[in-house]
C-alpha cells in the first residue's frame, strides 16, 4: 500500500494516525533490506538519500540505520506519523513533482508512492525532481507496484490490532475502467475501532498510475538517467515488482 501521494485525501490526513494498523512497519522490513542492497551495491557509494513520497516513514524506519536520510512528502500529517519512529530523519513537506531542495544527494528513493503520477506528464516531472537533486553519477530508484505488462485486476484485505485497543480491517478492490489511459482505480473501505471501542467506517477512492515498462525506461532516459529494471526477489506470497534504476549520467 503506497505511503505517500501526490493528492489529499482524507487516506493520508484523518487516518493518518492509523497508518501503523493499516499498513504495519514490520511489514516493509524484507523490501527495504532488498532496496539497502542495491543501494550498498551502487557506485560511487551511497549515504545521503532522498525518499520523495515518504509517507509515514514505515520504509525509511528500516533504512536509516544504514543511510543518512532526507524524507519528503505532500501529506503533512503523513510527515508527523515519520517524525514519531525516524527522529534521525530530516524531515520536509514537498510535492515530489515540483520540489527543489538546491542541494543534491548520492540516490534518491521513490517507492510506491510514484504510482500517484497517474499522467506521463506527472511522471517526468517526479523523474525530473530526482534528477535535480543527484550528484553526477547518483542512483535512483523507482519501485512501482505494477506495470501495464504485470497489472491484473483484484482486491486483497488487512489491517491489524494495536496495544492501546484500537483496531482496523480493510478493504482494497482495484480495476481498471479503461485500458486506453494511463490509470487504475482502486477503492478502500476501512471499519476502525477505536480504544473505546466505538467503530467507524471510511470509504476514499484513489486513482494510480499504470505505464508499460517502455515509458519507464523512456522518460528515466529522456531525465539524463543511464536506465535498467530488475525484478525484485521476495520470500512474500506475490510475484517480485519490476523496479527500475537509473544512473545520472555526467
Amino acid at each position: 500500500m503506497s505511503e505517500g501521494r501526490a493528492g489529499d485525501g482524507a487516506f493520508y490526513r484523518s487516518l493518518a494516525p492509523w497508518w501503523p494498523l493499516i499498513s504495519p512497519v514490520e511489514d516493509y522490513a524484507e523490501e527495504a533490506a532488498y532496496i539497502a542492497r542495491l543501494l550498498r551495491a551502487h557506485r560511487p557509494p551511497v549515504d545521503a538519500v532522498l525518499e520523495l513520497g515518504s509517507g509515514g516513514g514505515h520504509l525509511a524506519f528500516h533504512l536509516a540505520p544504514s543511510f543518512s536520510l532526507t524524507l519528503t512528502d505532500v501529506a503533512v500529517d503523513m510527515l508527523a506519523m515519520s517524525e514519531r519512529i525516524n527522529p534521525t530523519c530530516r524531515h520536509l513537506p514537498g510535492d515530489m513533482r515540483t520540489l527543489r531542495l538546491g542541494e543534491t544527494f548520492d540516490a534518491v528513493l521513490i517507492h510506491d508512492a510514484i504510482e500517484y503520477m497517474t499522467t506521463e506528464t506527472d511522471l517526468a516531472a517526479a523523474v525530473s525532481t530526482a534528477a535535480q537533486h543527484l550528484r553526477p553519477g547518483g542512483l535512483v530508484v523507482l519501485v512501482p507496484d505494477q506495470t501495464v505488462e504485470s497489472f491484473e485486476p483484484g482486491s486483497d484485505v488487512g489491517g491489524a490490532d494495536g496495544p492501546d485497543g484500537r483496531g482496523v480491517r480493510f478493504l482494497e478492490w482495484t480495476w481498471d475502467p479503461d485500458p486506453t489511459d494511463t490509470w487504475v482505480q482502486t477503492e478502500y473501505s476501512f471499519v476502525l475501532r477505536d480504544a473505546n471501542g466505538s467503530i467507524t467506517a471510511a470509504h476514499e477512492s484513489h486513482r494510480t498510475g499504470l505505464f508499460p515498462e517502455s515509458t519507464w525506461l523512456r522518460v528515466l532516459a529522456d531525465a539524463g538517467f543511464s536506465p535498467s529494471r530488475i525484478v525484485e526477489e521476495t520470500s512474500e506470497d506475490r510475484p517480485g515488482r519490476v523496479l527500475f534504476l537509473g544512473t545520472l549520467r555526467a
